[in-house]
């Protein structure tokens, strides 16, 4: 019998992205459970779904909303599943701070309503994955670089949702003897990414000529700096996880550059061939308390035997002329 995967928030951009590699190189039956608001866009199912007909077959889209506990409908609707993939969340930093409860619901009450279904229905279940942050360890000063279980130090009610998740997930396996482990990845880019997030945004204004905002330090000198990942690769590095984990672990995906945000912008105005018009910003307005950098250590999934194969150039190039091939997806 085929393995079966659920994986939460499969019309999110990550969730679709781990779809699409889930079809096209296991022949694994796939259900998405996702609601479908802001993030959520059944259109990059799709998308992809347009690539090969035959993957139909081996989807299910199951719409339920985490806030609440799944019901009997929508748990027979799911099936029997051998592996659970919890991807689901809110994740815009800016929105957290401006609606707080609204994260606690979606990441701590909707990470404790799919754990307990996994708990009570999923007896035979062979792996939980908990898909966290980076920013759960907060600002990394210049030189630092946090470990998987190094201590959290959450910036943004963002974060802080994310790491009350995670609590959750290690209380849980403690618990119930559960088979969960947990990810941390930093900022990840790729195809169908909302218009909101940065990559996106630089792209957008580019082409329009308009400024663009980056965020500084508060003396307007440097940018803050980040570590961008594909999408592709994240995927991998679950698929990777799959069949290399230790039940209890908590695990970095992690890409090989650092780059400050004025440098990414550049790099995206070359590829478009136009200008770059920019400013440096204090985003104190908006973010009381903002990260200038995040830093995680990927030793550990690299010491296993997975690294990183898209490059930041090779990437960069690739979303780019994606999206101008793709002008909906920009909108």
């Amino acid at each position: 019998m085929k393995q079966r995967i659920l994986v939460t928030g499969g019309a999110g951009f990550i969730g679709h992205a781990m779809i699409e590699r889930l079809l096209s190189l296991t022949d694994y039956e796939i259900i998405s459970l996702d609601r479908l608001d802001t993030s959520g866009n059944l259109n990059r199912l799709s998308n992809i779904l347009e690539e090969n007909q035959q993957w139909r077959n081996r989807l299910k889209i199951v719409w339920h909303d985490l806030k609440s506990p799944l019901n009997d409908f929508v748990i027979n609707k799911i099936g029997k599943v051998d592996y659970i993939l919890h991807l689901a969340a809110g994740s815009h930093v800016d929105r957290s701070i401006l609606y707080p409860l609204e994260f606690v619901m979606d990441n701590v009450v909707g990470t404790c309503n799919i754990l307990d279904y996994a708990r009570v229905h999923c007896k035979d279940l062979k792996l939980f994955l908990y898909f966290s942050t980076d920013e759960v360890f907060g600002a990394a000063p210049e030189g630092v670089t946090f470990s998987e279980n190094d201590r959290y130090n959450s910036g943004n009610p963002y974060a802080a949702t994310k790491a009350g998740a995670e609590e959750l997930c290690v209380s849980y396996e403690n618990t119930y003897s559960m088979p969960i482990i947990i990810t941390h990845t930093m900022n990840v880019y790729g195809p169908r990414q909302h218009p909101e997030k940065f990559i996106p945004i630089i792209i957008n204004k580019v082409l329009s000529g308009e400024k663009l905002s980056i965020h500084s330090n508060p003396e307007q000198t440097e940018a803050s700096k980040r570590h961008y990942l594909h999408s592709t690769d994240v995927a991998d590095a679950i698929l990777f996880l799959m069949n290399n984990y230790k039940i209890g672990d908590k695990y970095n995906i992690v890409s090989n550059t650092e780059t400050d945000n004025l440098d990414l912008a550049k790099k995206i105005a070359k590829i478009l061939d136009k200008p770059l018009n920019y400013e440096l910003i204090d985003p104190k307005i908006t973010r009381p308390r903002h990260d200038f950098r995040y830093a995680i250590s990927g030793e550990k999934l690299k010491n296993l035997g997975w690294e990183q194969k898209i490059s930041l150039e090779e990437g960069l190039q690739n979303v780019v002329q994606w999206t101008l091939q793709n002008e909906e997806w920009a909108k």
